[in-house]
Order: C-alpha cells, then structure tokens, then sequence
C-alpha cells in the first residue's frame, strides 16, 4: 500500500477469508489442529490491524490543519474583563486600592509612602506575628534547617517542627492527630477533593471560601449550597437527597470573614448525627478568636470537639505564619497523609514557618488575654459603627466588622478618601460577595487601641457621607496623612 493509497477494506476481508481458508487447508498433527487455525486467523487479523493502523495515521498527518496563530492573554476573556473595571474606574476617577506596598510589619498600624497609618487590612488577630519569641522561633530554625525542606515529607521532607507542630495543633483541638499542609487554600481542595467523589454529597453555606469550592468541584461529587446560616435550609436539602448517597459532607466556617457572623453550631452537630453526614468546620478565621482561651466555635458553644468529624484551620491569620491544618481521627489524617495531592505531591512546609506557627500556638495558650481583648475590641468597634448609624450587616463584633456601602465603586472611592484620612481598610466586592453588597472590610485585633478604632469608625462616617453624596463622579483624593 502506498504512502497515499486510500484503504480498500474489501481487499482486506478478501485476503483475511484467504488466510482463514488456508489454515484449515494445511495438514496438521493430530491434537493441533483449534491452535493452527486460531494461529492463523490471529496473523491475518494482526497483517490487517497493522495495514489499517498505518493508513490511518497517514490519514490523520494528510488532514492536518494549516497553522494556527497563538492567541494572545491580551484577548483572554478575563483580561478584557479586568480592562473593562479599569476603564470604568479611570472614567469615574478612581484609584486602583489593591497591591499596595506596605514597609513594615502589619499590626494595629501600618507604614505606606513613608506614613504610618492606622491598619484594618489584615488578620494578625492576636498581634503574635509581632511577638519577638515567634519571630526568635523562625530564625533559629532557618539556622538549623534553612529556608526550605527541598523535598515532600512523604520522601525527605520531615522534620521534627512539623510533627511538634501536629501534636500541638491536635492537643489544642483534642483530636487524635493532625497534620499541615503548605498551603492554606490547598488544604481545604485536597481535603474535600481526596475524600469525596462521584456518588458522594456535599452540601455547603453559600458564603464558604473558595478553596472549599473548588475542592467540592474537583471531587466530582454532586454539590448543593443553602442559604447563609440557614439550618432549615441544610434540613431540607438533607431529608430530600442523603439518601440518595454514598457519603454526605456539610462544610460551613467557624467565623465568615467577609460578614462577621457564625453558624449554629449545636443544630449542625445535631442535623450530622441525624442524618449521619460528616462535618466540616473551617477556622481559619475562629482558631485564636472564639471561645474564651481561643479553641474556636466549638469552646464559644461548649461542644465537644469530637462531634466535629473534620476541623480545618489556616496558619496564616492567629498563629502568624503560613499553611494549613487539619485535626481529625487518626484515620482521617492517615488517609490525607498518603492520599492527598496537596500534601503527597508539594514541598513540605518551610521548617521557619512550622517553628513560627508552633511558638505563636504556645504563646496562644499562655496568654489567654490576648483573646479577651480582641472580643472586647470588635464589641467596641460594633457598637460605635451602629451608634453612627453604620450598616454593620449581621456582624456579631469579634475580628470581623464590614461596613457595607452598596456598589463597588464607592467602596473603592472609600477606600481612597479613608487612606488619606490616615486609616487603611480595603474594599470588597463582588464576586467575593453578593452584587450591591460592596463593603469595606475591618480586620479587628487585640493590640487595637480604643482610641483607634473610635477614629476610625468616626472617620468612615464622615467619609461616607460626603461620598454618598457625589453621585458616582469623583476626584482624585489628596494622598494619605499621617496619623
């Protein structure tokens, strides 16, 4: 056949019904003769494969398309929508507030251009990310094991600070074990993504984070949301679909850090055990903020830790560092252990970071005060920003305080006219949350003082009201002063 020669599949059953007819013509032995004749049919059928094979490929190498351009990001349909914000936001007169270069550490103030103003931006809750222990911490283990771990633990990553860390973590929760990831987000993705799949459930809060999302997405397994904090909603969704699956798990957050509010947590234990469904917690924003020594949602309601099947939590916000956790049964965390990509195929967590987040955890349960000044803080915050008649949304005070304005484009403006006031507290809008539920977001901590957070709720008020009234067309602000 030649290198273009079209396929003629009646030649090919011809000289396949040549081959079989000849293999029953030959003269065999005795005992012999099924094996001969399947023999040859099995090298009339492999000739065929192999010429149909060839000519096929030769078909698809003929049929190749002429060259195609690259398409550039430039035509991404995500950055013509980032175009689209940006040419709003120039019409209008608005200063881009995101990536801004802070020149100091983060605490109840910050330095940016050289000012220092009075910071909201950030969730060093406990002000431990500026504790000298924690920061000793890091630099001794830098000295010891350096920068990074340069392998997965799985093979030569381990060190004895990651283990030290997971049974603090685990003691802390009252699990039986628990274990880090290097990456907050990649926690909750490869921790939903490893355990649930196809005929699984998993039912969420609306409002839950989104590496929550893309985790439930990833896992293949049939996905449902119900409406914020709204347990009949999750009862309904239960009674109507649990049995139709193999494994359900209900994921919700121990705090919500874009409103400030928590969930009901004695009706979930109780809807998980009725409906025997797993429960999901996840305290990246409740580890060092709830409960009165900062064990979370489970000590601010009196549960016991065991009811909760799955505890998840960030290193990032109260212990000052950087990963994720989770504390669970000593299966759970044998099945993430060796099964979770997130763990199995990434670098093990920097030897610095695991020092600093285990000394801030130590810190934590030694200074139990820190916890009831940050409760004391976010009250105080929450009653000036109702008192000045403030839309607080349904923010029960604590480390969260949104101030919600409407459009995005006045949250942005706010955020400008704010800095220049001397107080820095960032937007968010949509899709992070609803559509005209834009807000600005304050991050309270514990080493805030009074005098702070008054200034800062007095401030948005006037702020507010001067652009509330400008109807959408701004100027440009003058830059930040001082505090």
């Amino acid at each position: 056949m030649s290198e273009h020669e079209p396929i003629n599949h009646q030649e090919n059953l011809v000289e396949f019904e040549h081959h079989r007819l000849n293999a029953d013509q030959t003269p065999r032995p005795a005992r012999t003769t099924g094996s001969v004749v399947k023999s040859g049919i099995k090298g009339a059928a492999m000739s065929i494969a192999k010429k149909l094979d060839g000519a096929t490929r030769t078909a698809r190498v003929s049929a190749l398309p002429a060259p195609r351009k690259t398409p550039s990001f430039k035509d991404h349909t995500l950055f013509q929508s980032m175009q689209k914000y940006r040419l709003i936001g120039d019409t209008v007169g608005l200063v881009d507030p995101f990536f801004k270069e802070h020149e100091a550490r983060l605490g109840a103030t910050t330095q940016m251009d050289g000012k220092t103003l009075i910071n909201f931006g950030s969730y060093d809750y406990l002000g431990l990310n500026q504790a000298p222990s924690v920061g000793a911490a890091a630099k001794a283990a830098i000295d010891q094991y350096g920068t990074s771990v340069s392998a997965s633990r799985v093979v030569a990553g381990e060190r004895p600070l990651h283990r030290a860390l997971e049974t603090g973590l685990a003691e802390f929760y009252g699990t039986q074990d628990c274990v880090v990831f290097v990456s907050g987000h990649a926690t909750n993705v490869s921790t939903i993504g490893t355990l649930m799949s196809a005929g699984d459930l998993i039912i969420h809060d609306e409002l839950v984070h989104n590496s929550a999302l893309v985790g439930a997405k990833l896992s293949g397994a049939m996905t449902k949301s119900f409406a914020h904090n709204n347990m009949d909603a999750l009862q309904r969704l239960l009674v109507e679909m649990r049995g139709d699956y193999r494994n359900v798990m209900i994921v919700v957050e121990g705090f919500y850090s874009m409103d400030g509010d928590m969930p009901d947590l004695p009706r979930l234990v109780e809807l998980k055990k009725r409906f025997g469904a797993w429960l999901m917690v996840d305290e990246a924003h409740s580890l060092g903020v709830l409960g009165k020594t900062g064990r979370g949602i489970a000590e601010h309601f009196g549960i016991p830790s065991r009811d909760i099947d799955i505890w998840m939590g960030t290193l990032s916000k109260t212990l000052g560092s950087c990963g994720g956790y989770i504390c669970g049964s000593k299966e759970l965390i044998a099945i993430l252990k060796f099964q979770a990509p997130g763990f199995v195929y990434s670098v093990g967590m920097p030897a610095p970071a695991a020092a600093a987040a285990l000394a801030a955890l130590e810190l934590l349960k030694a200074e139990p005060e820190r916890v009831a000044r940050i409760k004391a803080n976010g009250d105080l915050f929450l009653a000036e920003a109702k008192a000045a008649g403030l839309d607080v949304g349904t923010s029960i005070g604590y480390a969260v305080v949104p101030v919600i304005v409407g459009d995005g484009i006045k949250a942005v403006k706010m955020t400008e006219r704010l800095l220049a006031r001397g107080v820095n507290a960032l937007p968010i809008m949509y899709p992070a949350v609803p559509m005209k539920a834009a807000r600005l977001r304050f991050f309270i901590t514990s080493e805030h003082t009074a005098d702070q957070i008054k200034q800062a709720v007095k401030v948005t008020k006037e702020e507010l009201k001067i652009v509330s009234s400008l109807g959408g067309v701004f100027k440009r602000t003058p830059k930040a002063q001082p505090v």
